[in-house]
C-alpha cells in the first residue's frame, strides 16, 4: 500500500510539471496583449480558490489556531508571491527561459530545507548545490545579452518566484502530518487572495478591456486556473504527503525537455518560429548544469522516499 501511495505520488509530480511547461506557452500566449500579469493572477487564485471550498465543504476539519500563521505564510508565498513573481516574469521573457529556471527549486529547496527543517547535508548535496546555482544563476545574468524573447528582469522574477515556491514547499511540509491536503490548500488559497487583491483588483475592474476578450483569451484563462492551479496544486500537496520537498522539487526538471518539445512542434508543424531562437548552446548547458546540481542533491532522498 505504501508502495503504490509512493508510485501514485511520482505519477502526480510528473504530470502537474508536464502541465507546468505547457502553461510557460499557453498563459504567455494573452500577456501582455489581452490581460496583464497581475488580473491574470487575480482570476487565477480566485477561480482555483471557489473551486478548493467548493470541495473542502464536504470535508469537516477544524484548523488549530496555533496553525493559522503557518497556513498565512503559506498563502504569502504558494499563492501570491510565487505567482505575481512568475506571471510578471513570464510576460517579459522565453518561456524557454521560464522552464529553464523553473529546475533550480529543488537546489533552493534544498538550502531552506537545511535551514529549516534541519535536512542533512553530504559532499554530493554541496557539489550539487554548487554546479545547480553556476546553472541557474549563469541564466538570469544569460537574459541581459540573450537573442530572441530573453530578458534579465523577467528571468530574475521567475527566479524569485522560485525562491517564493520553495518557501511555501518547505512551510507547509510540517502542516501535512496534521491534516487532509484539501484543507490546508483551501486555506492557502484564502489567505493568498488576500495578499493578491492589492495588485490586481484595480487593474482588473479598471485596466482591463474585456472587450478584446476572444474564444480563446477565456480557454487559455480557464486552462491556468482548472490545469495549471486547480490540479497541479492538487496533485503537489498529495506527492508532498509522501515524499520530501527535495523529491518533490526534483521533478522541474521535466520542465526544459517538454518546452523544448513544444518549440520544436511549433517550428516544424505549425510553422511558428516566434520562439525558435531561444535555444542555443548556452542554454542548453545552463539546464545540464541545473539537472545535474538535482540529480546530486536528490539522490540520496528518493531512496528513503
Amino acid at each position: 500500500m505504501i508502495k503504490a501511495n509512493i508510485i501514485k505520488a511520482h505519477l502526480a509530480l510528473f504530470g502537474g510539471h508536464v502541465i507546468y511547461a505547457a502553461n510557460h506557452f499557453i498563459a504567455k500566449g494573452i500577456m501582455p496583449e489581452k490581460l496583464d500579469p497581475r488580473p491574470f493572477v487575480l482570476f487565477r487564485v480566485l477561480g482555483a480558490g471557489i473551486l478548493f471550498w467548493c470541495i473542502k465543504l464536504f470535508i469537516k476539519e477544524k484548523v488549530e489556531k496555533k496553525d493559522f500563521f503557518r497556513l498565512i505564510l503559506c498563502g504569502l508565498f504558494g499563492a501570491s508571491c510565487n505567482q505575481l513573481f512568475f506571471f510578471e516574469g513570464l510576460s517579459i521573457t522565453s518561456p524557454i527561459d521560464t522552464s529553464i529556471i523553473m529546475t533550480s527549486s529543488p537546489t533552493v529547496t534544498f538550502i531552506l530545507s537545511m535551514i529549516f527543517l534541519k535536512e542533512k547535508t553530504t559532499t554530493n548535496k554541496i557539489i550539487g548545490l554548487s554546479i545547480g546555482a553556476i546553472g541557474a544563476i549563469g541564466l538570469v545574468w544569460y537574459g541581459q545579452v540573450a537573442e530572441g524573447t530573453s530578458s534579465f528582469l523577467g528571468n530574475l522574477f521567475i527566479f524569485l518566484n522560485v525562491v517564493s515556491f520553495s518557501l511555501y514547499q518547505v512551510t507547509v511540509k510540517p502542516l501535512m502530518k496534521k491534516y487532509h491536503f484539501i484543507t490546508i490548500i483551501s486555506w492557502v488559497f484564502l489567505f493568498g487572495l488576500l495578499f493578491t487583491i492589492p495588485f490586481g483588483l484595480n487593474d482588473a475592474v479598471f485596466n482591463t478591456d474585456y472587450s478584446l476578450f476572444t474564444t480563446n483569451t477565456f480557454l487559455v484563462i480557464g486552462y491556468v486556473i482548472l490545469f495549471t492551479t486547480f490540479l497541479t496544486f492538487l496533485f503537489n500537496i498529495y506527492a508532498l504527503r509522501q515524499v520530501s520537498p527535495s523529491v518533490a522539487g526534483s521533478y522541474t526538471y521535466i520542465q526544459p525537455a517538454v518546452s523544448f518539445a513544444i518549440v520544436l512542434m511549433l517550428v516544424y508543424f505549425f510553422n511558428n518560429d516566434t520562439y525558435s531562437e531561444d535555444i542555443n548552446l548556452v542554454k542548453v548547458l545552463s539546464c545540464l548544469f541545473v539537472i545535474i546540481g538535482v540529480y546530486l542533491i536528490s539522490k540520496k532522498t528518493k531512496s528513503s522516499a
